[in-house]
C-alpha cells in the first residue's frame, strides 16, 4: 500500500516540532509524499501559533520544493458541544480542517459519553475535515457513534502513525477498532504521521500495517490517490465557500 499524501504535519509554529515548512515539504519529497497538509495546533495548545498565523496561511504558494502544500489546522476540541479554538471564520479559509482532543487545551470532558458528545460535536461543524488519532486512549469515545457521524457529514477519521510510536500509548486496540468499524460500514480512513520533524514526513508504517490487517485496500484508504484527496479537498472547499455566501 502506497500512501502519495500525508494530512497532518506540524513545524516549529506549533511551538513542540523541530523543522520549517521548507524542510517539512523536503522531508516529504525525499520520501515520496506529492501531497502535504501543514496543519500546526491551534492557539489553546500550550507554545502554539495565534489566530494570525493561521488567518495568513492562505499566502503560502501551491507547492513547496515539489509537494502541493495544503494549508491547515489541527484545532483543539475545547467544548462538551464540539466547539474548537479556532473561530469559523478562520476555518473557512483553508484547504483542510482537523481536530482532536489534546489534554492541556481546556476541554473538561471525563467519561465515554463526554468525549462521544464532544467529538460528534465537532464533526457536525460543516468546516471540520478530519478527525485525528480517535483511538486516543486518554479521551475513549463509542465507536459506533463516531463512525456513524462521520459518514453522515462527511468526515474523514484518522489512524494516526504516531499513536504507535509511544505518544499515545495503548492505542492499537482502540485503532484497530475503529479501523474495523469503517470497513464494516464501508468509508475511507486516513493514514498519517502527524509528523513533528521533517523526517518523519509520510513515515507510515505502523498505521499501514493496522489497516491491513483488518483488511482495508488502498481503495479504503483516502491518501493512497492524489485524484481521491483533491477530490476530497476540492468537495469541502465548496461547503467552506458556502459559509461565506452565507454570511
Amino acid at each position: 500500500m502506497r500512501v502519495i499524501a500525508d494530512l497532518h504535519t506540524h513545524t516549529l509554529k506549533c511551538g513542540h516540532a523541530y523543522s520549517t515548512l521548507r524542510e517539512m515539504a523536503e522531508g516529504a519529497r525525499l520520501n515520496g509524499i506529492k501531497i502535504m497538509a501543514t496543519t500546526d495546533h491551534g492557539p489553546n495548545m500550550p507554545g502554539a501559533a495565534n489566530l494570525d498565523y493561521f488567518r495568513h496561511l492562505i499566502r503560502l504558494p501551491e507547492e513547496i520544493e515539489g509537494v502541493r502544500i495544503l494549508k491547515g489546522v489541527e484545532a483543539n476540541i475545547v467544548g462538551l458541544d464540539g466547539s474548537l479554538d479556532v473561530p469559523d471564520e478562520i476555518l473557512a479559509q483553508l484547504d483542510i480542517v482537523l481536530v482532536g482532543f489534546h489534554p492541556l487545551c481546556g476541554y473538561e470532558g471525563e467519561s465515554v459519553e463526554d468525549h462521544t458528545r464532544a467529538m460528534i460535536g465537532a464533526i457536525k461543524n460543516p468546516l471540520v475535515d478530519l478527525v485525528v488519532h480517535p483511538g486516543n486512549p486518554m479521551f475513549p469515545i463509542d465507536v459506533k457513534q463516531v463512525v456513524a457521524a462521520a459518514m453522515e457529514n462527511d468526515v474523514i477519521l484518522e489512524i494516526n502513525n504516531s499513536s504507535f510510536r509511544g505518544s499515545r500509548k495503548g492505542s492499537q486496540e482502540n485503532c484497530y477498532a475503529i479501523a474495523k468499524h469503517c470497513l464494516k460500514e464501508g468509508i475511507t480512513v486516513s493514514v498519517d504521521s502527524d509528523a513533528h520533524i521533517s523526517f518523519d514526513v509520510g513515515r507510515l508504517d505502523y498505521a499501514i500495517r493496522l489497516v491491513k490487517q483488518v483488511g482495508m485496500k488502498p481503495e479504503q484508504v483516502l491518501n493512497t490517490s492524489v485524484e481521491r484527496v483533491m477530490e476530497f479537498v476540492n468537495r469541502k472547499r465548496q461547503v467552506k465557500k458556502g459559509f461565506f455566501n452565507n454570511k
